[in-house]
């Protein structure tokens, strides 16, 4: 990085700043949900049709994410950041007046651009402003409770502002924050990019971008149309063609969007593959676990989103001993204790019941979930960001959020079929419990998948730089 372009702020203050445009993003994944059946009953949306208020943010964000984590390298991290705050609070503003389901749709997808643009580029802020060592893994604890407890506080906003308020209030509550973002982005946060980075591979953004958001629509789409249908086989036939398309042409381009070289290290490579594979038991959780306390125990949206207060907790929690603890054991060892005390709350959460209670069948697992879940995403983070160059920190910044969003996608898509196949018995309540145990144990699944992953891909070697510098005393930031 250019020494003129280092922060002539306190680094905590600007970490605090991107985290604030994050955590607006982040929130909005989850916020939707517990709305969604009055939103339903507002706009006449079908049942068919409801899913794509999620989907449609699902989509774009995922499509877009490596793109915009490149151009935040190439054009500018700290204005990536703030035109993306723009996207998404405009977007969100559309959101709240929008008359019908079409508009509503739309411009959710706009949320998602946004997303995209804010995600890595805030990511990339954040690796760049903190440099190796004890401030760093302290920046990415506070990053990970906010990536991950984000998505569980959106379950009880969502709760409390569709009950005490009107559901567009999920979407205008967007406004103040990211207005208060884009004064504080302005004033606080250094500009930084690339020194390497030159020009801007339109061939490729177009071939890697299209490829992604066809990946995932027909991941998503495969829900309705069948795993096995014409209509999947040619969405995603067609998105591997493009992907393919964008690889050969990376080799060939002057001026790649995507170094592949960038994936000859290893600790990044196995990071990006081994979030795809959790991603999807990760997230589930919230998608379970808030139909189950409101279709099974009848909470009230409000009852159902506190109730996910206990796992943002644990999540903080985790989140802040993790960080404390890598230079201590390890960041490869935290990841596997991370790994498996989630695939041990999913497991305890695949006991539910009908007949069962918040506090037996819900509490325990989405405690103990949330513990595993600080435990993954900090050291995990750190493994996929940290041994590259600053020229490219947008860009392992954009590959891990992508890496993210496309496993939670696919690992939900897969959940929901098994939960789907899975929901047998006699009665609809019954069924649909059966279901939801069925997606908790696969989700479990993923976990420890996702842990024989770090065992076999992680090696000691390639996370010992990260090791050694958690433990080093603190020193100035770059």
């Amino acid at each position: 990085m250019n020494p003129s372009s280092k922060p002539r702020v306190n680094p905590w203050i600007v970490l605090a700043v991107v985290c604030l445009g994050q955590f607006m993003v982040v929130l909005d994944a989850t916020v939707v949900n517990v709305a969604l059946p009055t939103v339903q009953k507002d706009l006449g949306f079908s049942v068919s049709s409801l899913q794509w208020v999620i989907n449609a943010y699902t989509l774009v964000f995922g499509g877009f994410l490596l793109l915009g984590g490149r151009a935040a390298d190439l054009f500018g991290r700290r204005r990536l950041f703030l035109a993306g705050v723009v996207v998404f609070t405009a977007a969100s503003v559309i959101d709240g007046l929008a008359p019908n389901a079409g508009v509503l749709i739309v411009a959710r997808g706009l949320q998602g651009l946004g997303g995209a643009l804010v995600s890595p580029a805030a990511l990339s802020i954040l690796t760049t402003s903190f440099a190796d060592g004890k401030p760093r893994a302290k920046a990415m604890g506070v990053w990970a409770a906010i990536a991950v407890g984000g998505g569980a506080m959106g379950l009880i906003f969502g709760g409390i502002l569709t009950e005490y308020a009107d559901w567009r209030w999920v979407f205008f509550v967007n406004l103040p924050v990211g207005l208060i973002t884009l004064a504080l982005g302005i004033r606080l946060v250094p500009e930084s990019k690339g020194e390497g980075a030159q020009g801007f591979d339109l061939v490729g953004a177009f071939t890697v971008t299209a490829g992604l958001v066809l990946l995932v629509y027909g991941i998503v789409k495969a829900q309705s149309a069948g795993w096995i249908s014409g209509t999947t086989f040619g969405l995603v036939g067609l998105s591997v063609v493009l992907l393919v398309a964008f690889v050969v042409w990376e080799q060939r381009t002057a001026s790649p969007l995507l170094r592949l070289g960038i994936f000859r290290t290893r600790s990044l490579t196995a990071a990006n593959l081994t979030m795809l594979v959790v991603a999807g038991g990760m997230f589930s959780v919230f998608y379970f676990a808030t139909l189950y306390v409101q279709q099974v125990l009848g909470l009230s949206p409000v009852q159902a989103g506190c109730g996910f207060l206990p796992l943002t907790a644990a999540i903080i929690l985790s989140s802040g001993a993790s960080q404390g603890l890598i230079g201590r054991v390890g960041v490869r060892t935290i990841a596997i204790i991370g790994m498996t005390v989630g695939a041990i709350g999913l497991l305890l959460l695949s006991r539910v019941s009908v007949g069962g209670s918040y506090v037996t069948d819900v509490l325990p697992g989405i405690t103990v979930m949330g513990l595993g879940l600080g435990g993954v995403f900090v050291p995990m983070t750190l493994i996929g960001t940290t041994n590259v160059d600053a020229d490219d920190a947008g860009l392992a910044s954009g590959l891990f959020n992508t890496s993210q969003q496309v496993g939670g996608a696919l690992g939900l898509a897969i959940l929901s079929t098994i939960a789907a196949n899975a929901a047998t018995g006699s009665g609809p309540l019954v069924a649909t419990v059966a279901g939801y145990r069925a997606g908790f144990a696969a989700a479990a699944a993923l976990m420890v998948a996702g842990l024989v992953m770090t065992v076999v891909l992680i090696r000691n070697a390639d996370v010992a730089a990260i090791n050694t510098v958690a433990s080093t005393p603190a020193v100035e930031p770059a």
